[in-house]
């Protein structure tokens, strides 16, 4: 970011708009909202935008909470036109009536590069926090993208360079989740409900759709497995409670199941951690699982519809999986759409929870993608970058 402008005012608060339109969103910018209280110490900062508990426990004004926002799908969008459009009108005006100091957005592409590029109009400075998947969905969205923004801070080191000729200042911060995998290692954690056996996780998606999808093929994998590795103790973590009866009500449901399945609320990162092996639905949880050590298979299940569809946009990536996109190669298994089947899943668990080569190559490769991800202090980095932008332009 380059144009400085004169000595900011010291005396009064520095004025953030921050927008985060997901759960995990709202965490990364709750944390990166407490380090830059910690560098603009003792001058204060407000702030106001869109987010969660953990932002507005921060002390931001939230204009919506991700609990409106948080929706996934192109029909669930369509359905909330109106709203969306009324929000971003509503953000728009305060941009106009509050003039922050910066917009900081946090993921959430589709809703935040819109306001971005608002902002960016108005002469405000607007930086973006998590890059969004032009690797994977359509690069020709790149020069779009920089036009939108001022600066751009990516979570994964091969980012950077996709924008290069683009003029858009992109820079590496790493990525938050080594923080809070290393901050849950050092917390208190109470007993799961396992029991005797091979302990193994099952990440069946946290959607209703997705569960319809993934749980009864995941169940059904699981039981061939016990029957090759004796006896087992599965566990499945569920987000929340109304997910969590869900999983259960699947669970009873199926017609094939392990013996002992037991069902969680809010404790994934502990049941990955104490796990043998699991298996993970694609998404950050696989991701989790590689920073927490436990060897996993990727599984993933769609309408055959949007199968297809994802098929054709898919374009220049070998892999869905998170793992083996850092490490640039398969570190775990997927298995997508038609491979995702109880044979193959009875078949990657037996393997993964072996004392064998397959299992050994995975926790060989986790401890490469922990470095490549930056290793710790993304927060704090991202933090400092930001407010060495807003240095250059004399606001902070």
């Amino acid at each position: 970011m380059s144009a400085s402008s004169p000595s900011c005012d010291q005396d009064r608060p520095l004025r953030l708009m921050m927008c985060a339109g997901e759960v995990s969103g709202d965490l990364y910018a709750a944390a990166l909202l407490r380090e830059l209280r910690r560098l603009a110490a003792p001058r204060q900062i407000e702030v106001f935008g869109i987010g969660g508990d953990s932002l507005a426990a921060e002390g931001a004004s939230l204009r919506a909470h991700v609990s409106q926002t948080g929706v996934i799908g192109l029909w669930e969008v369509a359905k909330r036109f109106r709203f969306f459009s009324r929000l971003l009108s509503r953000l728009e005006g305060d941009l106009d009536k509050m003039r922050p100091d910066a917009l900081v957005t946090v993921d959430y592409p589709g809703m935040n590069l819109r306001l971005a590029r608002k902002a960016k109009a108005k002469g405000i400075p607007a930086i973006h926090w998590v890059c969004p998947q032009v690797w994977a969905w359509r690069r020709g969205r790149i020069p779009k993208v920089a036009a939108s923004l001022d600066m751009l801070m990516a979570f994964f080191p091969f980012e950077p360079p996709l924008f290069a000729g683009t003029g858009l200042d992109v820079r590496f911060s790493g990525h938050p989740l080594v923080d809070q995998i290393e901050e849950f290692r050092r917390s208190e954690k109470p007993d799961l409900p396992w029991g005797k056996g091979t302990k193994i996780a099952l990440f069946a998606g946290s959607r209703p759709a997705e569960v319809r999808r993934l749980l009864p093929v995941v169940l059904a994998g699981a039981a061939l497995a016990q029957r090759d590795l004796g006896e087992c103790s599965f566990i499945l973590p569920a987000p929340d409670e109304a997910r969590a009866a869900d999983l259960r009500a699947g669970i009873a449901s199926a017609r094939l199941k392990p013996e002992r399945a037991a069902v969680v609320t809010g404790r994934s990162r502990q049941v990955l951690s104490e796990a043998r092996a699991a298996i993970v639905k694609s998404g950050t949880a696989t991701l989790e699982a590689a920073l927490l050590r436990c060897p996993h298979a990727i599984v993933y299940r769609v309408s055959e519809p949007t199968y297809r569809i994802m098929k054709r946009l898919l374009t220049g990536v070998r892999h869905i999986g998170l793992p083996n996109i850092v490490a640039g190669r398969t570190v775990c298994r997927e298995l997508i759409q038609h491979d995702a089947t109880p044979e193959n899943i009875a078949a990657e668990l037996v393997a993964l929870c072996s004392d064998g080569e397959r299992r050994a190559a995975a926790l060989a490769a986790f401890s490469g993608i922990r470095e490549t991800l930056g290793g710790e202090g993304a927060t704090r980095r991202a933090a400092q970058m930001i407010a060495g932008a807003l240095q250059a332009r004399g606001k902070m």
